[in-house]
């Protein structure tokens, strides 16, 4: 074969508006390189913002779109450290060349073999939510039996954020927009579900929480990341590392100043930068346990094949979704 299909985009906008699928030449490795025949593609909210030109990284346009999959490595690297036939996951962020496309070449660095037994709709998840989540329950230093809020809890990071935390006996509040939603978090793990279109959240918490949650960890940004930072305790902490809202949080300065309560920003591609190659295994090993843990859940709502990634981010757009919206090969 030597062309494939690849979704692109021209100019920045909504990905509904400006993604289009076109014949490409697959792309040859080099030295250091692995071609893979991706198999399966998550599609993130920071695949959204990236498309929008609203992310950390800006696309050198025209561009392909898509941050993380899994695959099947269809030419090996020189060295032979991944031979033809090994099932991959990878992130394929900060290439620009995206993941939404039938074949991709990889740095060997940026490609990690799949665990025995673990599917490719499971493997295609594998990076960006529950490596993200792990990595900011670490970071709170939270302990057993302290309170962490999630907003937008029903997301994909939520879910397994609900997961990680429930692991390591941290009581979980969560906000979500639909009823329907509520029962779902509670069987995953968390102890309180508030439905901020519905309740007041911080009445709904201090009536369990009185003095309030050490942590957030907020993806909203806007009114709710407002409201969720005057859940926090005294020198409490805010990890603020989405914006799904698209809209600028307004911080209360006196809150701040007299709850002495930190915000900090957490972006995960930064973060993996800038540790040590043996902490980066580390976080790594440490999802890929839990990810393989019996009673760990990575749900999909449904699949769509690349040609239609137009029908698949209507679906990605659909209130009171439960499961990621996968591109599969």
């Amino acid at each position: 074969m030597t062309h494939m299909k690849e979704v692109i985009f021209e100019e920045t906008g909504r990905a509904i508006d400006v993604l289009k699928v076109r014949e490409a030449p697959v792309p040859e490795p080099k030295h250091d390189e692995v071609q893979i025949a991706v198999k399966a593609r998550n599609i993130n909210p920071s695949d959204l913002m990236f498309i929008k030109g609203r992310y950390g990284v800006k696309p050198d346009l025209p561009s392909s779109a898509g941050f993380e999959a899994a695959g099947i490595v269809s030419k090996a690297d020189a060295e032979g450290n991944f031979p033809v036939g090994t099932k991959v996951m990878f992130t394929a962020q900060g290439t620009n060349m995206g993941t939404w496309r039938e074949y991709i070449t990889l740095s060997v660095n940026q490609v990690f073999p799949m665990p025995e037994g673990m599917s490719f709709e499971v493997a295609c998840q594998a990076f960006v939510n529950p490596v993200t989540a792990v990595a900011m329950v670490n970071r709170s230093e939270l302990k057993a039996g302290e309170w962490l809020l999630l907003t937008a809890g029903a997301s994909a990071f939520g879910k397994f954020a609900i997961q990680v935390a429930k692991s390591k006996g941290i009581n979980v509040v969560c906000t979500v927009r639909h009823d329907e939603q509520k029962k779902y978090l509670e069987d995953l793990g968390a102890q309180l579900v508030v439905n901020t279109e519905k309740e007041e959240l911080k009445q709904a918490i201090s009536g369990v929480i009185p003095d309030g949650v050490s942590v957030v960890f907020d993806a909203v940004g806007g009114e709710l990341g407002a409201k969720a930072l005057g859940c926090l305790r005294q020198f409490g902490k805010m990890y603020v590392f989405g914006m799904l809202s698209m809209q600028n949080m307004p911080v209360n300065t006196g809150l701040m100043i007299f709850k002495e309560v930190t915000i900090e920003g957490f972006w995960l591609s930064s973060l993996l930068k800038r540790i040590s190659n043996e902490e980066r295994v580390k976080l790594y090993k440490e999802t890929e346990d839990f990810l393989m843990r019996d009673d760990a859940r990575a749900e999909v709502a449904e699949k769509f094949p690349l040609t239609e990634v137009k029908a698949a981010i209507e679906a990605y757009n659909r209130p009171g979704r439960n499961g990621k919206i996968l591109l599969v090969s």
